[in-house]
């Protein structure tokens, strides 16, 4: 596993440099080209037409079909009568001439009559006036008719016309104006003519008037009658461009059946088939170039995470590497399965252990990622389990994947011991089964007993897999990686550890400090936003060093003499600054985490042995300063740094012969200002605002811990003698 460990190793520093990590990127993507290429590549079949189809074909796209759209376009427009339209000002300019004709009469009357009177009153003697003859009248009667009607209508309906009075005129003019507007409201075609002509007939045929007005008004009001509908090419044309905009285009779906098998490939169903691009022998490049688009919008998305995440570049660097590889190892396992469709498994996606990787990601780097892989991965799902149907997307099973995988990080958002990753396989089987529910009851699908069975099987199977899958392949992330999960953590703080052991064993009192260390440097972490669970562990570990030699530590010293009295300064200090090398010997020995090992070698810092220096200036004022500090290196994180401090003030405290809520809170910032203006902090990114936060946070647990407590007095009893 070393070998392992330091391989990683190698290719982690690799990736500090930016075109090993453009390599990196660019074989994700590779492998990701190579696992869905085959599942958007255009099928191409070898098929005659009046062949027995093989298998069954279904479309890989959504396509019109433009020629049965343009021949159900065309049956909608021959469909569509021509339009007739109508028209009204066609009775009313037969009403009008009828009517002139009949004024045209009356005024012909009227002149008579007038010329009667004047030659009457001019000359008295007259006895008899000289009548103007029928013909004379019918001659000026046509004088204000236009030649077209004269030569239309016969001598006897202008004889009839002069001969009757005005008062039989305007009855005769009702009448067949009457007959004439209600013949003419309805439409009358070039073929129903005579017939409306019949009708005007017979609605004058019984009127009172005398024989001869009576065949003038019929004459006139057949005369009257002519075409009012007329065929209306706009309308017409119109109506056609309606109806075939509203017939729908032909499409053929994505996943249609074409061609069942053993049917006979018919010339449409060949038709088809070529629409579809399935008989089409020329290269689409098209389906390559969206895959290539998809793929460069996956590694961008992951690159843009990795590029703004806020971690120190080796924590980023093994954080991409660990992701490349849970993220590489899931399509390659989506891919085997996939490969199962072959075997005409309906389904046999829904297998796919989809919360595994979120579920690895969300405890070993962060939670924001393991939802967009989780997305990621429902997409590239969505495209690698198509059923066999190239280029199409299966959104039922992307939407499965979606669920599953993030069902398991929710539900592993606050605790992530190896139990719950079990039970977060049971919560994920659960909702795979809901998942399987909600995408086979939409369509309205009908399944047997059989078939609810074996897929309910493979939502058990998926949900339990994922969470048998992270459970076995954590601690060989973690070993590999060196990654310090929260479940590592939680491991490591167990009091069995054989470390822990060790110390509580081997040196009691610094196992009771380490704990006090802990309480005080886990609660002012989380108070700044810092990792608490960490600052707890590597408290409980940070003077494991003491076991060496636990006698020469004041904690220790029960009821002993201190053996420093009877040591030289300079070989006390040795002795007491060895307790960090050798915790972070016997740490390393015992393959302890990173972070654990540098809080070790870290939380003294270079700090000054103040007692041991000051004991040796009494001796030898030309003493180094140097040689009474420790070897370092300073606090490199904040949790550290607040280790250091909770240390030096859980010991400072502790030495107090009357702890008070003043004198613990002035103690702690003097601790706080030494470090500050020794420059222990200046390699931390840890803030003044955040130290004011700590110390205000020392004090308050210090004071719950050193509180004042009632003396009670001693009772004595009085022996009764007897």
């Amino acid at each position: 596993m070393d070998k392992l460990q330091q391989y990683f190793i190698k290719i982690r520093n690799l990736l500090d440099m930016t075109i090993f990590r453009v390599i990196f990127f660019l074989i994700i993507g590779i492998i990701l080209f190579g696992a869905m290429f085959s599942k958007v590549k255009p099928e191409k079949l070898n098929i005659k037409l009046f062949s027995i189809a093989h298998q069954t074909i279904r479309s890989p796209g959504t396509v019109e079909d433009k020629q049965s759209t343009e021949e159900k376009r065309k049956e909608a427009r021959d469909q569509v009568q021509d339009v007739y339209t109508l028209k009204k000002e066609y009775t009313q300019n037969r009403v009008d001439l009828i009517t002139s004709i009949f004024q045209a009469a009356a005024e012909v009357n009227d002149d008579v009559n007038k010329d009667l009177k004047k030659d009457t009153a001019s000359s008295q003697e007259k006895v008899a006036t000289a009548v103007p003859s029928v013909a004379e009248r019918i001659s000026k009667l046509k004088g204000k008719l236009t030649t077209t009607v004269t030569k239309d209508l016969s001598d006897q309906v202008f004889t009839a016309l002069v001969q009757a009075s005005n008062s039989e005129l305007s009855i005769a003019k009702d009448l067949t104006v009457t007959a004439i507007n209600h013949v003419m409201s309805q439409k009358i075609s070039a073929d129903d003519v005579e017939n409306a002509k019949k009708r005007v007939e017979e609605e004058l045929k019984y009127s009172t008037l005398n024989d001869p007005l009576k065949q003038a008004a019929i004459e006139l009001g057949r005369y009257a009658i002519i075409q009012n509908e007329f065929y209306d090419p706009q309308a017409t044309e119109e109506l056609r461009r309606q109806a075939a905009e509203a017939v729908e285009p032909v499409k053929i779906l994505q996943g249609q059946v074409i061609v069942e098998e053993g049917e006979l490939i018919n010339r449409e169903i060949y038709q088809q088939l070529k629409l579809v691009g399935l008989l089409n022998t020329e290269k689409s490049y098209k389906p390559f170039i969206g895959l290539v688009v998809l793929i460069l919008i996956i590694v961008s998305a992951i690159y843009y995470y990795f590029y703004q995440m806020k971690a120190i570049p080796e924590k980023r660097q093994t954080y991409l590497l660990l992701y490349g590889m849970i993220f590489i190892f899931s399509i390659l396992l989506m891919k085997i399965i996939s490969l199962l469709q072959i075997f005409n498994f309906s389904g046999i996606g829904y297998l796919f252990p989809a919360a595994m990787a979120g579920i690895l990601i969300k405890i070993m780097i962060d939670e924001r990622l393991a939802i967009l892989t989780s997305i990621i991965l429902a997409i590239c799902g969505s495209i690698l389990f198509n059923e066999g149907v190239t280029g199409t997307l299966n959104f039922s099973e992307g939407i499965y994947i979606l669920f599953s995988s993030l069902a398991g990080i929710l539900f592993l958002s606050k605790q992530n011991r190896r139990l719950k990753i079990l039970q977060a396989g049971l919560f994920v089987t659960l909702i795979n089964l809901l998942a399987l529910i909600a995408v086979m009851f939409l369509p309205n699908s009908q399944f047997s007993a059989v078939e609810y069975g074996y897929y309910f099987i493979t939502a058990l199977v998926s949900g339990i897999g994922s969470a048998v899958l992270a459970i076995g392949l954590l601690p060989f992330f973690e070993a590999s990686f060196g990654i310090l999960s929260t479940m590592r953590l939680i491991e490591l703080s167990n009091p069995n550890h054989p470390l822990l052991r060790k110390i509580l064993m081997e040196a009691p009192g610094t196992y009771h400090h380490s704990v006090m260390v802990a309480n005080l440097a886990e609660a002012a972490c989380e108070a700044i936003g810092a990792n608490g669970l960490l600052a707890r562990v590597g408290s409980y570990y940070h003077d494991i060093g003491k076991t060496k030699r636990p006698n020469f530590f004041i904690e220790n010293q029960m009821h002993q003499d201190n053996p420093h009295d009877r040591l030289p300064p300079d070989k006390s200090a040795s002795i007491i600054i060895a307790h960090v090398t050798d915790g972070v010997s016997i740490l390393k020995k015992y393959h302890m985490p990173k972070e654990i090992i540098d809080i070790a070698e870290q939380h003294h810092g270079t700090t000054l042995l103040k007692f041991f220096y000051h004991k040796a200036l009494q001796l030898d004022p030309e003493t180094n300063e140097e040689d009474y500090r420790y070897p370092g290196p300073k606090a490199q994180t904040k949790e550290s740094a607040v280790i250091g401090i909770a240390d030096s003030v859980e010991a400072a405290v502790r030495s107090m012969p009357k702890p008070t809520p003043e004198g613990i809170e002035l103690l702690i910032r003097k601790i706080v200002d030494e470090r500050l203006q020794d420059g222990q902090l200046n390699e931390c990114d840890i803030t003044i605002k955040e130290l004011e936060t700590v110390t205000h946070t020392l004090g308050e647990t210090l004071k719950g811990i050193f509180h004042s407590r009632i003396e009670y007095p001693e009772i004595t009893k009085k022996v009764k003698q007897v």
